[in-house]
């Protein structure tokens, strides 16, 4: 039996990475010299590193970690499962019990009438089979034309050439001669970096009208679908104007054009309901899901097709598909979390224990100054670092630089929180409790503390 060398010195396992590990979205250089920090364990919301250091981690892995750390049940199954059935195909006429139940339970879980799943490996591909899917679905219809999809700068997608052209991450574009054609953006509804003198609501509003206006522009008779994340997680959990999804529905509806809601983020209980299309009154033609669908635990990702689409594809031979696509342990896997979710009480505990908690200590971080806004959705959030809470100004230093430095001080001070710019995010465990909460923030603002010490230290203190 193979055997991980856990035991080895940290110098030597991180040398070992240096020699052999491309990590994704990381300066390879930088990373090898400076040694990356090996993880070994993990309990709860507790990682344990080659050091024995214990680390809370406020992301959950990558948003995805839902149940937290250590829950047995999932290897027992998993392990079941690959005794069972192993693997098998769901091409050629065939399929198995374990993708049949996930999908049953996604129909049941899913709101509306998304009541079909397709399954993917994960949120990218997933959304690369929604492109598909929605081009395929028009030309079935006689309206081959109906291609182009519409998204916003700054929306995250997933990094396979389809969903990275989906997302509107204009650093990423800069790679490999992207996005592909047929995708056009709108502006992204981030009311603090970019709402002037607007309110909230009239931003939301100019915000979401966005769209018809790229609607009337690549013309009517052009446009497949509308892909938005009901709260953009990666682009620094930018939370909407209370005004945007009513007009984004609206218009959407107008034009009869497809509504994707990507939900690999904010789905399974991470803004206090099974999807966070329901926290805010959306009302998709599809769904992504990934991430908490497993929570991290095995690699799976879906499109949750409404009744009217999938009635269309139906009638056709959809010439797609993975060769992992619902694998059968990874969809056992999704099936005993979603049991955990369901039966553990865990979104309720989200409702009315840990975001009602997380919301009033998070939003009391606005005091500290360097703070200008602290914006919470149930298990995501975000603070805006500014150097002028009245003007909402950006920094004199290049973008990112002092979010970079906040978050060198939270690994200093063992908490995983993510910078975006000059935004820290976190998206914790959806099982933490009220006292890991206020470690979390202890450490936060510790890490706050120190960051506008270093900058006021270094002269960066200052508006652009």
């Amino acid at each position: 039996m193979t055997t991980l060398a856990n035991h080895l010195p940290t110098a030597e396992l991180q040398a070992l990475d240096a020699a052999h590990h491309l990590h994704p979205f990381t300066k390879g250089d930088e990373l090898n010299e400076k040694g990356a920090r090996v993880i070994t364990g993990a309990k709860g919301v507790w990682l344990r590193d080659s050091e024995g250091t214990e680390i809370l981690d406020g992301m959950a892995g990558l948003w995805c970690v839902n149940i937290g750390y250590g829950r047995e049940e999932l290897a027992e199954v998993a392990a079941r499962q690959m005794k069972e059935l192993p693997y098998y195909n769901t091409f050629f006429q065939t399929t198995h019990v374990p993708a049949l139940m996930l999908a049953k339970k996604l129909a049941e879980l899913a709101p509306g009438d998304l009541n079909h799943v397709f399954f993917a490996n994960g949120g990218s591909d997933a959304n690369d089979t929604n492109i598909r899917l929605v081009r395929t679905y028009w030309a079935e219809k006689g309206q081959p034309e109906r291609d182009v999809i519409i998204s916003r700068w700054n929306a995250y997608h997933g990094s396979t050439i389809g969903g990275t052209s989906l997302g509107g991450m204009k650093g990423m574009h800069g790679q490999g001669s992207l996005p592909i054609p047929g995708i056009e953006f709108i502006d992204q509804p981030h009311w603090w970096a970019e709402g002037g003198d607007m309110t909230p609501e009239e931003f939301g509003l100019e915000r979401a009208r966005q769209l018809e206006e790229k609607i009337k522009e690549v013309g009517p008779e052009k446009v497949a679908a509308f892909i938005g994340e009901p709260i953009q997680g990666a682009g620094g959990v930018v939370v909407p104007p209370s005004t945007y999804w009513p007009e984004i529905q609206r218009i959407c509806k107008k034009y009869d054009i497809l509504l994707i809601a990507d939900e690999v983020i904010c789905g399974f209980g991470r803004t206090g309901n099974w999807f966070g299309s329901q926290t805010l009154g959306i009302e998709p033609d599809i769904m992504t899901v990934a991430k908490g669908l497993s929570s991290g635990y095995a690699p799976i990702g879906a499109s949750i097709i409404s009744d009217k689409v999938a009635k269309v594809l139906d009638g056709t031979e959809f010439n797609h598909g993975y060769t992992y696509s619902g694998h059968p342990v990874a969809c056992a896997v999704a099936l005993e979390n979603l049991r955990i979710l369901e039966e553990d009480g865990v979104i309720k505990h989200v409702q009315n224990v840990a975001a009602p908690h997380l919301k009033e200590k998070w939003e009391a971080l606005a005091d500290h100054p360097l703070v200008g806004e602290a914006k919470i959705v149930g298990m995501m959030a975000s603070i805006a670092l500014t150097p002028d809470k009245a003007t909402r100004a950006e920094f004199a230093t290049d973008a990112g630089t002092v979010g970079y430095i906040c978050r060198e001080r939270c690994f200093a001070n063992n908490v995983i929180m993510r910078h975006v710019g000059d935004r820290m995010i976190i998206s914790p465990p959806l099982t933490i409790t009220p006292e890991e909460i206020d470690i979390l923030i202890e450490r936060a603002r510790k890490s706050l503390d120190e960051c506008l010490e270093q900058i006021r230290s270094d002269g960066m203190f200052k508006a652009a």
